[in-house]
């Protein structure tokens, strides 16, 4: 049985995976917070996107209008399902990579701030 962490990015995955080629690398779940009586671990998990976008001159345009869109599709449904408190994307952080012999690429890392409660902290 996959733990709430994996299928809290694995809903995150699903949610963007239509908009574009994009890496989720799965980041830190970070030291929660714990509240007592029940016990419960409250974890702001900071997962990151990778984009990595090449489109000739309009590269820059299409490039804002996709994290425009991964934007969009986060606040259309901010608990991915009831499967986690709240989901927000931090801006992102772009910059552009050099290929030699063709178009230059437009990449940025955007950090996705997932926060959810578990009962224990192994069960994540």
């Amino acid at each position: 049985m996959p733990t709430t962490r994996e299928t809290v990015l694995a809903a995150l995955h699903a949610r963007l995976q239509s908009l574009a080629a994009l890496v989720l690398r799965d980041g830190q779940p970070g030291e929660p917070e714990v509240t007592l009586s029940p016990p419960r671990y409250h974890h702001q998990h900071r997962a990151e996107l990778e984009v990595v976008f090449q489109s000739g001159t309009e590269r820059a345009s299409a490039f804002d209008t996709l994290t425009a869109s991964i934007g969009t599709a986060l606040v259309a449904d901010r608990t991915l399902g009831g499967l986690c408190d709240w989901v927000e994307a931090e801006a992102p952080q772009p910059a552009d990579l050099p290929v030699e012999g063709a178009a230059i690429l437009k990449a940025a890392a955007i950090a996705v701030v997932l926060h959810y409660s578990l009962s224990d902290p192994l069960s994540g």
